[in-house]
């Protein structure tokens, strides 16, 4: 298969490649590219290997009904699979689909976020143990996602003026946060402890972090300067998945989701709670506080209003406020 998708013979991985090649031209991130791929793989798969091009609308139709029909996939799983396939018919091969009238669409969830209450957050944190304890404390005091608190670095981190700079959020967006003032003295001791592995980096000559898009090149003495540095490194080297370079790259998220599973079953919390339940805690406690919603949505970094609006659901006891009857 040559590069140019559309005089190619059906090879599924070397189309595969080609797919990785677009999507790190548009700067996508590693995760999304690891869902489009995983996506064009099965669709292949289950059309026996025909080649996406030698397909169609229909074809996508019958992937996709499929996966609502027998996969019982949530709605939005569907719909990151249509993306994904969407992105190669579009991006990679193309070809424009005509809008697919013949998909079943799977049925959207209609669910309130699971919330913490202040007591429950207060009997999880003394459970957490070192770091995780301080990612977690980071994570419900700001509002950040779980992959915005892991790829944080030292230099979005501004003691004097109380705030966090959150670097290509969702939607690829910048925005600001609060520090928290009781979190400062345990993040600048942690912060201490970090700066000694950076030096020893520097000492060993290990290849500085990971740059997003092309600043490694644009400015390639800053991977190695304590700014760029990860404010939650790894305690070994790794292989870059993507480059091969084996550095320091950040602490693995699922260690700390797997922390704060343990933590949860500690302190005695009957609720599923992730890192994702200290985000909607986080939200749900400023709206109890009084804060506007246009406030809190700036600061979860949600485009629309409409998406902040969920925290509305938990906020009144009761049913909406309602007093039972019975308490009657």
């Amino acid at each position: 298969m040559s590069l140019d998708p559309a005089n190619s013979a059906p090879h599924a991985p070397l189309l595969l490649e080609v797919v990785r090649e677009r999507i790190r031209a548009k700067h996508y991130s590693r995760r999304t590219e690891e869902s489009y791929t995983s996506w064009i793989r099965k669709f292949v798969f289950f059309h026996h290997k025909q080649h996406p091009r030698d397909m169609g609308a229909p074809e996508v139709e019958a992937f996709l009904t499929n996966l609502a029909v027998n996969g019982k996939v949530s709605a939005s799983t569907q719909t990151q699979a249509l993306s994904a396939l969407l992105f190669l018919y579009r991006e990679v091969l193309g070809i424009k689909l005509p809008w697919l009238d013949g998909l079943v669409r799977a049925k959207p969830s209609q669910r309130v976020p699971t919330v913490l209450s202040v007591g429950e957050i207060h009997r999880l944190m003394p459970c957490l143990d070192g770091v995780y304890s301080l990612m977690a404390r980071l994570i419900y005091g700001t509002g950040m996602r779980l992959m915005e608190c892991v790829r944080l670095r030292v230099k979005d981190v501004d003691f004097d003026r109380h705030e966090v700079t959150v670097r290509d959020g969702k939607g690829g967006k910048d925005r600001l946060t609060m520090l928290p003032q009781s979190i400062v003295t345990d993040l600048q001791a942690h912060l201490h402890k970090v700066r000694a592995l950076h030096e020893l980096d520097r000492k060993n000559n290990v290849p500085g972090v990971e740059m997003p898009d092309a600043l490694a090149k644009k400015y390639p003495h800053d991977s190695v300067s304590w700014g760029w540095f990860w404010v939650f490194p790894a305690q070994g080297l790794s292989d870059d998945p993507a480059t091969g370079i084996h550095r320091r790259h950040h602490i693995y998220e699922q260690n700390l989701q797997r922390a704060i599973r343990v933590g949860a079953k500690k302190a005695d919390i009957a609720k599923p709670v992730t890192t994702h339940t200290l985000r909607h805690s986080f939200a749900t406690h400023l709206l109890e506080g009084g804060y506007d919603i246009r406030t809190v949505q700036e600061l979860l970094g949600h485009s629309d209003v409409s998406t902040t609006m969920i925290y509305t659901h938990v906020l009144n006891k009761g049913g909406r406020g309602v007093v039972s009857p019975l308490d009657r």
